[in-house]
Parts: C-alpha cells; sequence; structure tokens
C-alpha cells in the first residue's frame, strides 16, 4: 500500500513518485548554478520548474555544505521571504517545503507565508524546539538523518551497519514525533550527511527496508559528491549521473525526488512509471 500524507487538508497519495524543486536563496550553495539570491532569478526558477512540472518548491536559505558560513536565523529568514514571496504570487497553489533547522525561522515562515512543509536537515537534534513548532502549527514535517552539524557531520561516519543504525535513529524519532502530534512524516535518509560515499551507495541499494516505517521516503540525490566523486567530474557536470540515481532511487523505493534539474527528473519518474504500470 503506498503512503499518504495530508498537507493542509489534502490528501497528498504516493502513487505515483513526486518531484521537489530546489530553490537556493544562499551565495554559497556547493551546486553554483542553483544560486538564485536575486528575485529576478528566483522568479525565472519558479516559472520554468512550473512549466516542466513540479509537485512541490523546497526552499532554503542556509546553505548546508561542509565549510558553508555561518548565519543569523534573521539573515536566513531575510534570505527566504522573497522567494516565499514570489512562489506565493506565481503559484499559490503549490505546496512549498522550507529547509531549515530553526525553530524560530520555521516558525516565521508558516506565519508569514503558510508554508505547507518543514525540512530539517537535523532531524530534530540543532534545535529542540522544532518538533513542537512543527505540531503546533500542524505541517508536514521531513525527517532527515543527520549525525553532528553541517560543520563536523563528516567526523561521524564511523557506523556498524549503516542501514540499520539510520533506520533504527529514523523510527525511533518517527515514535517521537507521533506522540507529539506530528502524524504526516516524510522520510530522508540523509545522502552525503554523515555519510561516506560508500555508505551513501549502501543506503540507496537499501532503500527499501525504509518502508518499513510507513512514511514517504525522499531521496535528495541531485548532484552531490557521491555522483561526482565516483564519476571524476563536478557538481556542474553531474546531471546524467544523477538522472541514473534518481532512478536506482525510484526502483528502490523512494517517492519524492528532491532536485535542481526538475524536467529531467519528471522524464526519470515518466519512464519509471511506463516501465512498472
Amino acid at each position: 500500500m503506498k503512503p499518504t500524507i495530508s498537507i493542509k487538508g489534502e490528501l497528498h497519495l504516493f502513487d505515483t513518485p513526486k518531484v521537489m524543486g530546489i530553490i537556493n536563496t544562499t551565495p554559497d550553495s556547493f551546486f553554483s548554478r542553483s544560486r538564485t539570491p536575486e528575485s529576478n532569478a528566483i522568479a525565472e526558477r519558479v516559472e520554468r520548474m512550473i512549466e516542466e512540472g513540479v509537485d512541490y518548491f523546497d526552499v532554503g536559505g542556509y546553505s548546508s555544505r561542509p565549510g558553508a558560513s555561518d548565519i543569523s536565523a534573521d539573515e536566513e529568514y531575510s534570505r527566504l521571504a522573497p522567494a516565499l514571496e514570489i512562489i506565493r504570487k506565481i503559484s499559490p497553489e503549490t505546496p512549498v517545503s522550507v529547509d531549515t533547522f530553526r525553530a524560530s525561522v520555521a516558525r516565521k515562515c508558516i506565519e508569514d507565508w503558510n508554508v505547507e512543509i518543514i525540512n530539517d536537515i537535523s532531524g530534530g537534534t540543532l534545535d529542540p524546539e522544532m518538533w513542537g513548532t512543527v505540531a503546533e502549527a500542524g505541517v508536514a514535517y521531513i525527517l532527515m538523518h543527520l549525525r553532528g552539524t553541517p560543520a563536523t557531520m563528516q567526523q561521524f561516519t564511523d557506523y556498524k551497519d549503516v542501514v540499520a543504525e539510520v533506520l533504527s535513529d529514523l523510527a525511533f524519532k518517527i515514535a517521537s514525533l507521533r506522540q507529539l502530534g506530528v502524524s504526516d512524516i516524510i522520510i530522508d535518509p540523509g545522502f552525503g550527511f554523515a555519510k561516506t560515499v560508500e555508505q551513501n551507495f549502501t543506503l540507496l541499494s537499501k532503500l527499501k527496508v525504509f518502508r518499513e516505517t510507513g512514511c514517504p521516503i525522499l531521496a535528495g540525490l541531485s548532484r552531490k559528491s557521491m555522483i561526482w566523486k565516483t564519476l571524476g567530474s563536478s557538481p556542474e557536470d553531474a546531471l546524467n549521473g544523477t538522472t541514473a540515481l534518481n532512478m536506482a532511487a525510484l526502483m528502490n523505493g523512494a517517492d519524492i525526488l528532491r532536485v535542481h534539474d526538475v524536467a529531467e527528473a519528471r522524464e526519470c519518474v515518466k519512464l519509471f512509471n511506463k516501465l512498472n504500470r
């Protein structure tokens, strides 16, 4: 049975995989061509993604790449607000996720822009108020696996069994979130976050085990280092590799592809559906 979630009272059935388009308002995202801090560039990107068939937007104002600069919550929100305003004007019916680990930023985005989803890369570990904020607001929550912080995460890759440990961590947090009243949870194993290249591929090959949680699975593989390090290229040259691994993710149970390149992901979903008709 396919998982479902409710987004602002509307049931979302994952009978076909969805595509989440990344809108970066940071000046230092790891993929340089995804940086859209100016309003015109944001509007162009939003309009293009809509034409290409995006299902959800994911807007981020804090770069989580290793070595990225830390910024205040006020600065993070000031980067997010213009993009959220543009999306609401251009496509008010498209659900919006905000990529933040700060409860104060999440709360303000929910209150000011009525965002439907909070995408927390820390899974609640970097701000103890996040889960309560999400529960009170009644929004959907993307629960990602991370050890440490974006600055320290690559020091914490000492797993005995990466699949079992990531699954156990997510399952424990899902139970805790449900006790707080958070019922609409999407899980993300956190490709690239506190995992080696080899561990990322192990997680991808075993992605189906995360079905045990009963939650929709998000795969965030787009242009990540597991691709370009393996191929000896760069984020700018990793689109073909991204498409290949997106198909692998779909074959292994992913419900949502979080991507920089919507058209290619939509084609991937179309071919996957044809293969599994």
